[in-house]
């Protein structure tokens, strides 16, 4: 792939394609030209754990920088009872963090993750309610409550928690070290250990007042085809740190994962479709917090400058109510290219 980046292509490359008829957008982009779209699970609970989000398994060129400012939304209606348990989540999350990732060498590298947090109750109650109306979807009962309120509570047997006043703040601080241990002309895979600090405050729903520690198994490849295509993956464990907040019944030991197909459709555009999923945060019955989450992420991206992009995308619970009914994302990144 020498000389080829994400917007053009040499002389002679150019000149090949003209003559052969194919447009520019078939030429298979390198590995680093790609990136999985940021996601995280804002549910209440959920977000307070440091699941890390999909990213490419390769490094930061060595000695450069790159950087990336992400902002989410997510809107939360869930109100589920046993014979022991009360869960009701009801709010809206505003998530804003800045990252930074630095190349140590060819194989090694660092990444920074600063968020600031909001818990409040929010302005994308009535959209979702008309949203609903308009397809004749259900709503989970979400309309017959007030709209725009906060008021996170779950009670059990073994404890609970309650937030129902507007909360922002700094959030839970992660580092992680990135190792690229395999790498070819079209793919590459690499080994992440990352480290979240109880810096958020966790009786304002900010943090988990834990710290928690994962290990990641992370590739990303070019599709073997004409097509412009690249995937991306992860796999991993996190340990959670004991948390006051979820004392007596949080999950300790969780695994997540992730898929991302990366479709460069332009010279500028690509289109990226995504899974994640992870282990149910607490001990429970319920299905919000108690069952495994699964969520799906479709958005696109814009390489507005040499090294420069902006993605949207939105993300959906497709197992529903172990993650927000939707999340609304925005992002600017710029990532050097080697």
């Amino acid at each position: 792939m020498n000389g080829v980046n994400v917007f053009g292509h040499t002389v002679r490359l150019h000149r090949i394609l003209r003559m052969a008829g194919l447009p520019a957008i078939l030429v298979i982009l390198p590995v680093s030209a790609s990136e999985p779209l940021y996601v995280k699970n804002l549910s209440p609970v959920a977000g307070l754990i440091g699941l890390p989000s999909q990213r490419d398994a390769q490094i930061t060129p060595s000695g450069q920088i790159a950087a990336a400012l992400y902002s989410s939304v997510a809107n939360d209606y869930v109100n589920e009872s046993s014979d022991t348990e009360l869960l009701n989540l009801d709010g809206e999350t505003l998530r804003v963090a800045l990252e930074l990732r630095y190349g140590l060498s060819k194989n090694w590298g660092i990444q920074l993750e600063v968020p600031w947090l909001q818990q409040s109750g929010g302005e994308l109650d009535g959209v979702i309610d008309d949203w609903h109306d308009f397809w004749g979807m259900s709503d989970g009962g979400r309309s017959e409550v007030a709209r725009n309120i906060l008021d996170y509570r779950y009670t059990s047997p073994a404890g609970g928690f309650s937030l129902q006043e507007d909360t922002s703040g700094m959030g839970d601080i992660s580092l992680s070290l990135h190792h690229v241990f395999y790498q070819d002309e079209s793919s590459a895979v690499s080994l992440a250990l990352g480290y979240k600090f109880a810096t958020g405050d966790e009786d304002d729903f900010l943090g988990s007042g834990a710290d928690d520690v994962f290990i990641a198994l992370r590739f990303s490849g070019a599709q073997m085809s004409n097509l412009p295509l690249t995937w991306h993956g992860q796999a991993g464990y996190l340990r959670a740190g004991d948390s006051n907040l979820l004392d007596g019944f949080q999950e300790q030991n969780l695994w997540f994962a992730g898929v991302a197909l990366d479709w460069q459709f332009a010279q500028r555009w690509s289109v990226i479709a995504q899974l994640d999923g992870h282990a149910a945060p607490l001990e429970s019955s319920l299905t919000g917090v108690g069952d495994d989450a699964v969520l799906a992420t479709l958005g696109a991206r814009w390489y507005f400058a040499p090294d420069w992009s902006v993605d949207v995308n939105f993300v959906e619970d497709i197992r529903v109510t172990t993650a927000p009914d939707v999340t609304f994302q925005a992002s600017l990144q710029y990532r050097p290219e080697p």
